[in-house]
Order: C-alpha cells, then structure tokens, then sequence
C-alpha cells in the first residue's frame, strides 16, 4: 500500500512539472504558442539563448556545448521533457543530447520534407532554413527517406532570423531576403514551402502574400506539440489540472528586449528573466 502511494506521488510530481523548452532565441516562441494550444494546463519553462544567436553559422561542437548547459539549467528546474526548439541545435545536438541525458526525453525540431513530399503536386518544393540544418545529418537523412522523387530547392535566409529578433516582421529588409529567397523558388514551380527554423513562423503571413495562397507553406510547430503530448501520454506524465499552466520565460540577453516582443509574438505579455553563461553554464542574474 506504501509503495502504490510512493509511486502515485511521484507520478503526480511529475506531471506537475514543466515542459522546458529552448531555442537560439525568439524562434521557440512559435513551438511554445502550439504547445499551450494543444495543452493549455501544462506549465512551461522557455530559455532564449540571445547571447548567442544566431546558432546558424556557429561550429556544431559549439552549439553541442551550448545543448548541453541549456538542459541542465532547465532540468534543474525539474522539467519533465526537453524540446529542442531549435532546427539548428537539432541537427548539432539532438542525438548527442539524448545520449548524455539517456532519461530524459527528447524532442527536437525535423525540417517537414516528408508532409511536404507527400502532398506537392508539381513535385518541388521549397525549403527555408539555416546552413548548419543544411548541414546535418539529419536534414540528409530525412530527404534520403521521404524525397528521393521530389526536388528541392534550399535557401539559408541569410539575415532573416536577426530580423525576426529584433520585431521585423513586415519591414523592408525582411521582405528583400524573402523575395530573394522564394521568387526563384516560384519561378522553378514549387507549390509547397517548407519552414526549417522555429523562427519563420513569424513571417508566415509575409511568406504567404510572397508565393500567393496556392502554395502551402508547412509550419512544423503543431506537429511537435502532438509528438510532445504523445510523450507525456505515453509516460503518465500528463497535467491533470484543469487550470491554465504558468509559463515562466528566460533569456541570456536583454530580458527588456524579449519582454517587448511579446506582445507581437503571442499576443500577450509575461516575465522575463535574465540568466549568464559564467564558464560555460548558466547562472541566474541575482
């Protein structure tokens, strides 16, 4: 009887706990938005590294070390599953991250080849994402799985995401590095337009005037909250509560900044708190 209530106990505490989620900076804000639409009574923990970004050009033993720090910081703060938020810091880190914390789980970002190989009509498709993506072995293995008949044209966006981070979500600048980037793609007859970084979503609407509504532009982020629900289902780690989760948000850079992109990224405010990498870990601003 003892035990049964030691284990019930803990299963509770567990699902209690936060989902923790990290990305290079703003972009994870797009996972974490579908998330709370999927399940709206699981509390989040949310870390921006914007110390650092962009992770795109960075070498992937870096972005590996930066994984690493990441996790600790958020499962010292007891969350219960990791999502890497992140596209780039999926391809440099997710096997390695999961082999380092073998009882956590893991879910990482996958660029969206396959739902897009399965419903272009023309057979060519559109993929914006940053070169380390490009990069990875599991961009590679996705495409040799699901695209072998499809041809895909690949653009790194260059600039893009530093717009997005600082609000640009409609400016001129913001709009050049799309034009440059799709109107090629629609002269070689995409009707499909995969987003290979968490932070594009944000620009979907920009996006979509660019290559008009015949072409479908696939935002990964909805199927990440469903694998994460999975998971939690899966591990009897679901929140119960019928009460809305908290959502507590972090940043290695100016919690300011962040705290004024809110608005304009989820609709809503909330706190930030500014966290420093100190010799390579993180250290809470005391």
């Amino acid at each position: 009887m003892m035990a049964d209530c030691v284990i019930l106990c803990r299963m509770s505490t567990i699902s209690n706990s936060p989902i923790g989620i990290f990305d290079s900076g703003i972009g994870g804000l797009s996972v974490l938005q579908a998330i709370r639409a999927q399940m709206p009574s699981e509390s989040i923990i949310y870390f921006g590294d914007q110390e650092h970004i962009p992770y795109g050009p960075r070498p992937m033993d870096q972005i590996r070390s930066f994984s690493e720090s990441i996790t600790n910081f958020l499962l010292e703060r007891k969350a219960k599953i990791v999502v890497v938020a992140c596209n780039t810091a999926s391809a440099a880190a997710l096997r390695y991250l999961r082999e380092k914390f073998a009882d956590v789980q893991f879910v990482g970002m996958e660029p969206a080849v396959k739902p897009a190989a399965e419903r272009t009509r023309t057979g060519k498709v559109g993929v914006l994402a940053t070169p380390a993506t490009f990069q990875g072995a599991l961009y590679a293995s996705v495409v040799e799985r699901f695209a072998s008949d499809v041809v895909l044209f690949q653009d790194t966006c260059n600039g893009l995401v530093q717009q997005i981070e600082q609000g640009n979500l409609n400016g001129a600048e913001t709009r050049k590095i799309l034009d440059d980037a799709l109107r090629p793609m629609l002269e070689k007859d995409i009707d499909t337009v995969v987003l290979g970084c968490t932070h594009y979503p944000f620009v979907i609407p920009l996006i979509q005037e660019i290559v008009g509504e015949t072409v479908r532009v696939i935002d990964p982020a909805p199927s990440v909250a469903k694998q994460v629900q999975r998971l939690l289902d899966a591990g009897g780690m679901v929140n119960e509560s019928k009460a809305e989760g908290r959502v507590k948000l972090y940043t290695s850079g100016d919690p300011d900044v962040l705290i004024s992109q809110l608005p304009l990224l989820l609709g809503e405010g909330g706190d930030v708190e500014q966290v420093k990498w100190v010799d390579d870990s993180l250290a809470m601003i005391s």
